[in-house]
């Protein structure tokens, strides 16, 4: 006996499977033909009532009372069979036909029929009688290349197995015993016929009412075979990889699935038009970090444009993506306010020179409009004065697995796309950050811990085996709520300056970004029930003019949270991590001794914020004419005022966009010839070159050397300035202070210097005359 229970097969199916997905309620995602090109999915543990009672009425009668084997329908079929010569009858109950599938139907013979008798009994002393049946309905053929009844009614209706009509159960019941007859146009009659006979004895046993039985027999038997849904094709490969099989029942939701892939493949026509020919979207549950939808790729219409890359995992150049994170963190540090102005102004940092899309300069704008706008110049400053490293270490606390080099490697560019990032960890983050507010409590550390963690998409009633991988809440609720106070505005400008209005019914908090050359577009939102992360591209890198946040990326992303079910609500206030501050109403530092003042929210910080540094107490003459000393003027001592005093760099361009501002007058010449004491660096500002720049000047086609355009500003723009490079004159300008030269290879000092004797000096060094 011990001989007969280890010849049992163990596992009792060595089959490959079909690798299955499904949603949060069971309902198929995607499937994939198994290795030997069965649809044959896994055993599943569900009884499905129908059909049990469907097959035990046709194929084991007295399943429930027998041990594996039936000695009466045995006696039956001997009996049928002596006298049939030239048909057979097997007498194999449900038990036994487990065994034979799983000896891989091996020719039948009387030896043959013993062993099954044998292990059929050792069956169902191992295994329960619901098991059993599963093992059956796993692995029953039903026509074709399927297998198993979870196959068979997706192939056959295109359902669920569990929403079976009696009809369809009774078709799958007899099926197995003549698996052919389910072709179109071949032997219909036959298959219909057995299948009514089925319906006529659950009639006749009381299991199905008159009403029932008449409906079921009137269904028609299915025309055509149904193609399984392929919906998460690309998690489905994630999940399953190298042909590998098996079920994974996911936290996606079907339903949201197909509304964001419908949306999608609209999209993408318009996007292919224009020479783009990927898209990937996820969607995540705000409240767990769940995952509910998961588009890897636009749906496959096209096999050769790289649509079966995975560009939710792909790594690609982040653009201007991770400007929130700095924002926050600046914000938490105290290094900024939401309305502190930043300089926006030219800069060159050995030899790396950013510059803002549109090449525009504001001079200075508010921190929480540099957000908005996106601009590059004040954020690259901030995260000069943040610290690189620091910044670096942050983000891959926060969640970012891509960042494989040092700090050092990706230097300031960090900020402006220099890392490659995923969708995947970029969604995480952003929803951590949204679920720290909507689950915030004062002064619970374990509860901002467990809100900060990757998506996680496998349904397990455990979620501590979900959510391994967390992530440390480096960003404090207080933080996180004024940035997404300036995410929330609606209305952005585009590449070219003109600003974009986005329509919304809900608060979504969302950014945009763009790769140099206009490889990647991103757009990432999130509200108090959903974050949706949308990338936009070609899987090649190959750029496209047009290809930006603002105009591909984000009105996919709105589009998307319009089909959403569930509308997001306010963002609920940290009150605990907030307080009031009093600002300078024009510069959004702290306020000064002579500042106008207004009072804001802004989060509470670990250190102590900056006061504004640009309004000063000054004395003018009684007509305002001149700027004045208390000492250099006997019969005026000057009237004193409170003005704004702007850097000549910032004052040049912040002008141009700002009218209203005055700079201050000049000193009176007296003052002047009294040698007050004045900051001469307050007057003029080189805006190119900075200190030690290294120039490269082109050739042109002629061989010629091309020129080198020089610039200042200055605070009072009429002046002269005269010019001087090497202690050589070469020129002077007024209003437009700009000078052409073309000096030789080799370090030099340029000296400006204006009427007034104001004077300032730079060193820098053409290193080559390249050809264009």
């Amino acid at each position: 006996m011990i001989f007969v229970y280890l010849s049992l097969p163990r596992p009792l199916f060595k089959v490959p499977y079909s690798a299955i997905l499904t949603d949060k309620n069971g309902q198929l995602l995607s499937a994939r033909i198994a290795k030997d090109g069965q649809w044959r999915f896994p055993t599943s543990s569900l009884a499905v009532e129908k059909y049990t009672v469907a097959l035990v009425e046709y194929e084991d009668k007295r399943f429930y009372y027998h041990r594996g084997v039936d000695l009466i329908a045995l006696v039956s079929a001997f009996k049928y069979n002596v006298s049939h010569p030239n048909r057979k009858r097997g007498g194999s109950t449900l038990s036994m036909q487990v065994i034979r599938m799983s000896l891989d139907n091996p020719p039948r013979t009387y030896w043959q029929k013993i062993k099954e008798l044998v292990l059929a009994s050792v069956l169902e002393i191992t295994y329960s009688k619901k098991e059993i049946l599963n093992w059956y309905a796993a692995h029953a053929p039903f026509g074709g290349n399927v297998v198993g009844i979870d196959a068979a009614a997706w192939r056959y209706f295109g359902k669920n197995i569990s929403q079976i009509t009696w009809s369809e159960a009774c078709l799958l019941a007899v099926l197995p015993n003549s698996p052919g007859l389910i072709h179109p146009g071949r032997n219909r009659d036959k298959l219909k016929e057995k299948r009514d006979r089925l319906l006529d004895k659950l009639y006749k046993k009381q299991i199905l009412d008159h009403e029932k039985w008449q409906l079921a027999r009137e269904e028609p038997l299915p025309e055509e075979v149904f193609p399984l849904p392929q919906l998460a094709n690309h998690l489905l490969s994630r999940t399953f990889p190298q042909q590998s099989g098996g079920i994974v029942h996911t936290t996606l939701d079907v339903d949201i699935q197909e509304r964001m892939q419908d949306r999608l493949q609209q999209y993408q026509h318009q996007l292919s038009a224009n020479g783009i020919e990927n898209a990937a979207i996820l969607v995540l549950e705000v409240s767990s970090g769940k995952v509910l939808a998961y588009l890897g790729n636009s749906p496959n219409e096209v096999s050769s444009n790289g649509r079966q890359v995975d560009l939710i995992m792909a790594n690609r150049s982040s653009g201007s993506i991770l400007k929130p994170f700095l924002y926050a963190l600046s914000l938490q540090e105290g290094l900024i306010l939401p309305t502190s102005w930043l300089s926006d102004v030219p800069l060159s940092y050995r030899g790396y020179r950013p510059a803002n899309f549109d090449q525009s300069y504001s001079g200075l704008v508010a921190a929480d409009q540099a957000l908005i706008r996106s601009l590059n110049i004040p954020f690259v400053q901030l995260l000069k004065k943040y610290d690189v490293g620091r910044f670096h270490n942050q983000l891959k606390k926060m969640g970012i697995h891509s960042l494989s080099f040092s700090a050092d490697h990706y230097g300031l560019s960090l900020i402006l796309g220099g890392a490659e990032v995923k969708l995947w960890d970029l969604c995480g983050i952003y929803s951590s950050m949204a679920r720290s507010l909507l689950f915030y409590t004062p002064g619970n550390e374990t509860e901002k811990y467990y809100n900060w963690h990757s998506p996680w998409y496998v349904n397990t009633k455990n979620k501590a085996i979900s959510l391994t991988d967390r992530q440390v809440p480096v960003i404090q609720p207080g933080a996180i709520y004024s940035t997404w106070q300036a995410m929330i505005e609606l209305k952005r400008p585009d590449e070219d300056g003109n600003w974009q209005q986005f329509s919304g019914n809900q608060p979504i908090a969302w950014k945009t970004g763009t790769s140099f050359g206009f490889r990647d577009a991103w757009a990432i939102g999130t509200s108090t029930s959903y974050c949706v992360g949308v990338w936009v591209g070609n899987a090649s890198g190959e750029g496209k003019p047009g290809l930006t946040g603002i105009k591909v990326a984000a009105p996919l992303l709105f589009s998307l949270f319009n089909e959403l079910p569930e509308k997001g609500k306010l963002f609920p206030i940290p009150s605990a991590e907030l307080h009031s501050v009093v600002i300078c109403k024009s510069s959004g530092w702290l306020a000064g001794p002579f500042c106008p003042e207004e009072t804001i929210l802004a989060p509470k910080t670990i250190k102590t914020r900056d006061v504004c540094p640009f309004h000063k107490k000054v004395y003018l003459t009684s007509d305002q004419e001149y700027l004045v000393h208390v000492n250099c003027l006997e019969n005026e001592a000057g009237k004193p005022e409170n003005r704004l005093v702007l850097p000549p760099l910032e004052a040049f361009y912040f002008r141009k966009n700002n009218p209203d501002y005055h700079p201050l007058p000049n000193w009176h010449p007296l003052c002047l010839q009294n040698n007050i004491p004045y900051d001469e660096n307050e007057t003029m500002e080189w805006i190119y070159p900075r200190e030690f720049t290294q120039i490269k000047i082109p050739k042109n086609l002629d061989g010629s050397v091309s020129k080198t355009v020089f610039q200042l500003a200055h605070r009072r723009p009429e002046k002269t300035v005269y010019w001087h490079i090497d202690g050589v004159f070469v020129g002077k300008t007024r209003i437009y202070h700009q000078m052409i030269m073309n000096p030789g290879i080799g370090r030099h000092l340029l000296m400006a210097m204006d009427e007034e004797g104001n004077r300032i000096e730079t060193t820098f060094e053409i290193i080559s005359h390249s050809k264009r």
